[in-house]
């Protein structure tokens, strides 16, 4: 049978999540309830907040004493994101419905988070008209704006629940019938990264590696794009990854407005997944508009790609650094992991005669990656070539099958 897990605040919501088990039953799924009540000892839960504390390593006694709110929601988040994964890891639940305000929303989100992309997870909330993107994250979470509080069960919150219940009901069901059947035929996922400014390299290691049998999902280095290729990676979608725009990480070292997050380029290692990384785009910091971008950079090289898009060269100091932080982040791979330096530009406006050509600072991330990785049993490919030049996506595509066909 099908399961749900419910969560939320048994201490103050009781009613409210008695009232959804119930209709969950009439559509003949189970359920399983996990409580994240602050002071909660409520008899109704399967799994009480003090396992939800103590899951997340803390004593609970000693952390209710403390009395910061703050602290016993980030415990919580924690201790839920834990416990839904391992369920959903064991096959034991097939879905998660949470109801709440702002304070149950933000214990929601961790435990929707850490559950892989396909796992059925929907949120109720009084705050899914706004900003989502704090609840969300990079996972396919739905969210349904609760229009009155969730304080009780009333006309209104029947209608908005019960749409819940039978949203989350049916995605479970579906979701458990997938998981027992058997496996079908289905292409190896690749994940890529792309920008414009990648995108001929892109577009060839892409043919070549749907010529090779792939089904490749392309993803804009924009920030969201890396974060959700790399949960694609931490939910075991992707047999391996193609990460030839690793741009993200100038917006993170220099504060543009599209980083990933200091974490990017990690996930694939760390999960042993087959990877080909090279170095698409690090010439550039991103902006918005040109007269929003901070004043302590006039006098940097600017180029207008757009009207919503200004781009700003990066530095011999700060390619330098990005050689340092590439480096490292590769040599702790525990998977099968290449390097590809395209040593005539990085981008398409990183050639000769381009407004961002600057050999000298990609001369200094080269040397850097180089010294970072000598040592390593990861292999350096230099390429005479940039990297939109015919070749240079081909290569990276066939390098990626010999690591996937001999993993």
């Amino acid at each position: 049978m099908a399961t749900v897990a419910l969560l939320g605040t048994f201490d103050t919501k009781g009613d409210d999540y008695t009232w959804l088990a119930d209709r969950l039953a009439d559509l003949g799924v189970d359920e399983v309830r996990i409580d994240v009540g602050s002071f909660s000892h409520s008899s109704l839960a399967h799994v009480t907040s003090d396992e939800v504390i103590e899951a997340a390593g803390e004593d609970p006694a000693a952390l209710r004493e403390r009395h910061d709110r703050g602290e016993m929601m980030a415990v919580m988040g924690r201790g839920a994101a834990k416990i839904v994964r391992d369920l959903a890891a064991k096959g034991r639940i097939h879905g998660l419905l949470a109801v709440g305000g702002s304070g149950g929303s933000s214990v929601a989100a961790p435990a929707m988070q850490a559950l892989p992309v396909g796992f059925p997870k929907l949120l109720v909330s009084t705050m899914a008209s706004g900003d989502v993107k704090p609840y969300v994250g990079e996972v396919d979470a739905t969210l349904t704006y609760s229009v009155v509080d969730v304080s009780g069960i009333n006309r209104i919150s029947q209608m908005v629940l019960g749409n819940a219940v039978a949203a989350i009901a049916g995605m479970a069901k579906a979701f458990e019938e997938r998981q027992s059947a058997p496996e079908g035929d289905h292409k190896p996922l690749v994940g890529m990264t792309m920008f414009g400014v990648t995108t001929p390299a892109c577009d060839e290691a892409r043919e070549r590696l749907t010529e090779l049998g792939y089904e490749v999902l392309v993803f804009h280095a924009t920030g969201t794009g890396g974060r959700a290729m790399e949960k694609l990676v931490d939910s075991g979608l992707l047999a391996g990854v193609c990460d030839l725009t690793t741009t993200e990480l100038c917006d993170d070292l220099v504060g543009g407005v599209l980083s990933a997050g200091p974490h990017r380029l990690e996930a694939a290692g760390k999960d042993g997944v087959p990877q080909v990384v090279s170095l698409g785009a690090l010439d550039m910091v991103n902006f918005g508009p040109r007269d929003t971008v901070p004043p302590k950079f006039e006098g940097r090289n600017l180029y207008v790609h757009n009207p919503t898009v200004t781009l700003m060269r990066t530095t011999r100091e700060e390619m330098a650094e990005l050689g340092r932080r590439i480096a490292a982040k590769l040599a702790a791979a525990t998977g099968p992991t290449e390097l590809f330096i395209p040593l005539k530009g990085v981008s398409l406006i990183d050639v000769d005669g381009a407004p961002f050509r600057d050999a000298d600072a990609d001369a200094a991330l080269f040397d850097e990656l180089r010294s970072g990785l000598a040592g390593h049993a990861v292999p350096i490919h230099e390429l005479d070539l940039a990297v939109n030049d015919p070749g240079f996506g081909t290569a990276m595509a066939d390098a990626l099958h010999a690591q996937i066909t001999s993993n």
